[in-house]
């Protein structure tokens, strides 16, 4: 599986972005997606993420500012982003979780494979958001 982040830049405090993943390759068992922000000097954290199904969590603090969602056609992520501020500042990277279903008759009947939880990254794209 790759994963290609997309639609980072500069910006100034309270405009708005849309960050975009594309995934391709094997993509059977692809199931929750999410993006993560790394700030200098900071861990990786959850900014948001959304199963198969449509179920979405948030991060604390961007609830209400920005919204994940997912095209499961064409296989994209999305994150809009919006009323920028400052502390936004970080590398944004996406994530692709597969499902757990392992390998039994079910799993092999629905995905075509068995699913055993691997885990993926992108390499990221930058937002600067200045005041």
């Amino acid at each position: 599986v790759q994963l290609v982040e997309s639609g980072g830049g500069l910006v100034q405090a309270g405009a708005s972005l849309r960050l975009s993943c594309a995934a391709s390759g094997d993509t059977m068992c692809m199931s929750t997606m999410a993006w993560y922000r790394q700030a200098p000097g900071k861990e990786r954290e959850l900014v948001a993420d959304i199963s198969s199904g449509g179920s979405i969590n948030y991060g604390d603090s961007v609830k209400c500012r920005f919204t994940i969602s997912r095209d499961n056609d064409k296989k994209i992520l999305y994150l809009q982003m919006n009323s920028l501020k400052p502390e936004n500042t970080a590398m944004n990277y996406c994530n692709l979780e597969e499902s757990r279903s392992g390998g039994g008759p079910k799993a092999i009947a629905w995905y075509g494979r068995g699913c055993y939880g691997n885990n993926y990254w992108g390499q990221g794209t930058q937002v600067t958001v200045t005041s």
